[in-house]
């Protein structure tokens, strides 16, 4: 379950530049980022990549070197070494914040030795389809970290721990090859007949020995780290029993709730609905649907501004909803690149802070810019995470009633001094909407917290105001 008002952050984007010291980094804003109402801390991974210090997290060696080992280059992770992370965590916990670890279990690159097996080679656009028979490949399945020198675990992985993998070293090819014997996992998606494979060596959730050493692992990580949580990469690619199993048993081990979101990456949300099911509702997702609304609202003036949150996981299923705006997949020049435009930040910040449903997560690729592209902060942000903080709160009403411009408002408490907002946004033209506030606000008046209008809107006694908005903008209105 989320905190009252809980935020998470994301607290990297890809092109991060912290010369192997993020985690001093985050150590030193600790308390900043709390002051701001950040709750939660959605970390990087923190293991041994196959990039060494240049390994952003995603193509995993050796899931317990967490900056401890000479492996790939390097000691440090790009984020720092293990005794650096394990003091970012307490110092996080001391300021209030919960830490969730990325966990990436997908799949395994940068492997010490090669194999030679039999293996099928599989139609990219069909996963379930051979185009070949059967030949003999050598591929990097053998992993044995002999920097850790068996360290916290004597398990070695090799070729029967993978179903399949995308590089065949004996021919240089770069195809999708499933090993002999081997099938996808079912409780997958769907895409590409059978969505199991994705990328490096493919673990096989259908071998008990892989899933005794994952489990093995997580409870290793949460008793060596203590974060609070998880997020979970990639889990449409991995069967959905496993990780359903994988953090009944964490929690159960750790007495602890450890929150968990996993990456469905899907517009369907259909597909979201039955993974929620399929896991028995242990594992909260990312809304990306919601995204997708975004970023069609932000390019396209047309768009139906009533209908941004039909769809979406938040309007259907709100508490096992985390909102967000965009991540380091959405952004320029990666995987799954949909970037909202800049102008339409404001009002999808206001969506996913100021509305009663979800547990919203910003992006540190907003809140401190990305260099890499020349890309600015989104100089609203601290005003609405500002207004989230200390204004919105109390029974919420909707005006979701028209195609160019939307509303809703905040009735405030009493818990809270001067709590109570308004908020109006446009895709395209000027308006403006009368909307119930509360009874016991008649006579306060309200300004643009965003500075956006310039006006001052007195509530009548109706407990109603009439609150304006400029064209392709946002106004959060607040009593003064």
């Amino acid at each position: 379950m989320k905190k009252i008002n809980g935020i998470i952050m994301q607290y990297f984007e890809w092109y991060v530049d912290c010369k192997q010291n993020l985690w001093n980094d985050i150590t030193k804003e600790a308390e900043k980022l709390a002051d701001l109402g950040i709750t939660a801390l959605w970390l990087p991974p923190a293991y041994k990549g196959m990039g060494g210090k240049d390994e952003i997290g995603y193509a995993v060696y050796d899931l317990y070197d967490l900056g401890e080992f000479d492996q790939k280059g390097t000691i440090k992770t790009k984020y720092g070494s293990k005794d650096e992370y394990l003091n970012c965590i307490m110092t996080l916990k001391q300021a209030g914040i919960e830490s969730y670890a990325d966990i990436v279990l997908n799949h395994k690159m940068g492997a010490d030795y090669l194999q030679t097996i039999p293996a099928i080679k599989i139609d990219w656009g069909d996963h379930n389809k051979p185009v070949a028979n059967q030949e003999v490949v050598r591929v990097a399945t053998k992993f044995t970290f002999p920097g850790r020198n068996h360290k916290y675990s004597d398990f070695e992985w090799n070729w029967t721990h993978f179903d399949g993998i995308d590089y065949n070293d004996k021919t240089k090819e770069h195809a999708i090859f499933k090993f002999k014997d081997k099938d996808w996992s079912a409780a997958v998606d769907e895409e590409y007949g059978n969505y199991d494979y994705l990328m490096g060596a493919d673990l096989d959730f259908k071998n008990p020995e892989v899933v005794e050493e994952c489990t093995k692992w997580g409870k290793w990580y949460l008793e060596t780290t203590k974060v609070d949580g998880f997020r979970l990469d990639a889990v449409k690619h991995i069967d959905a029993n496993f990780y359903k199993n994988w953090i009944k048993e964490l929690r159960k081990e750790s007495g602890d709730e450890l929150f968990t979101v996993g990456e469905y990456w899907s517009g369907d949300i259909s597909k979201l609905h039955r993974y929620i099911t399929e896991t028995e509702g242990e594992i909260s997702l990312f809304d990306v649907p919601l995204h997708y609304h975004l970023e069609v609202a932000s390019k396209d003036e047309n768009y139906d501004m009533s209908k941004i949150l039909e769809g979406t996981l938040v309007k259907e299923n709100p508490s096992k909803a985390v909102t967000f705006v965009d991540n380091h997949d959405t952004q320029p020049g990666q995987s799954l690149q949909s970037f909202i435009q800049g102008w339409f930040k404001p009002a999808a910040y206001s969506i996913i802070l100021l509305r009663d449903e979800g547990y919203p997560c910003i992006f540190y690729g907003d809140f401190y810019g990305i260099p890499h592209d020349n890309i600015p902060p989104v100089e609203e942000l601290k005003t609405i995470l500002e207004i989230r903080k200390e204004k919105a709160y109390g029974v919420q009403h909707d005006y979701f009633d028209h195609p160019d411009y939307i509303g809703w408002t905040r009735e405030g408490d009493s818990e809270h001094l001067q709590s109570g907002i308004a908020v109006v946004i446009s895709n395209s033209f000027d308006g403006e909407k009368r909307m119930y506030i509360g009874k016991d606000l008649v006579g306060e008046k309200f300004v643009d917290a965003l500075a956006n209008c310039e006006e001052i809107v007195e509530i009548d006694q109706e407990g109603c105001g009439t609150f304006k908005v400029k064209g392709k903008s946002t106004s959060i209105w607040v009593r003064i």
